[in-house]
């Protein structure tokens, strides 16, 4: 006769959500997850709902949420309150996501324009026209290289 436990261990639950258990600690810590039962033994038991929930919060990772703000969005969930603050932080979301992008835009180009001049230094670089701003900065000014 085999007794069924009534959750998953911590090794169970990091395996099935594939992350290691030191997360699992860390967000139980961050009030992400709660803090599970011991069994008689003093061993850690989540309810099975727990993987779920690590799925949740890692791909709202992966949409750049921070955990801080995905420990906003899980309670708001918990207390089952309708809200537009989803909505809202994924629409500003969307708008530091654009920012972001901007910026590696520029980035790309600079480099770019680093490569297509052929530089070769970061502090003495010998190729006409160098494009790196910081190229001038061993040099006071008023003196030349």
């Amino acid at each position: 006769m085999t007794t069924e436990r009534p959750g998953l261990r911590t090794g169970e639950v990091a395996e099935r959500a594939g992350v290691n258990i030191q997360t699992l600690r860390y967000y139980e810590r961050r009030g992400l997850l709660a803090r599970p039962a011991r069994s008689i033994g003093g061993h850690r038991i989540y309810p099975a709902d727990t993987v779920a929930l690590l799925g949740v919060i890692k791909a709202a990772q992966r949409l750049g949420f921070t955990l801080d703000e995905v420990a906003e969005l899980v309670e708001a969930g918990r207390r089952r309150h309708p809200s537009k603050s989803l909505r809202r932080r994924a629409s500003d979301k969307i708008v530091e996501i654009d920012s972001k992008i901007a910026d590696l835009t520029a980035m790309r180009g600079a480099l770019s324009a680093v490569v297509a001049a052929e530089c070769d230094s970061l502090t003495n670089c010998t190729c006409a026209d160098c494009p790196l701003p910081f190229a001038d900065l061993n040099h006071p000014a008023g003196t030349s290289p």
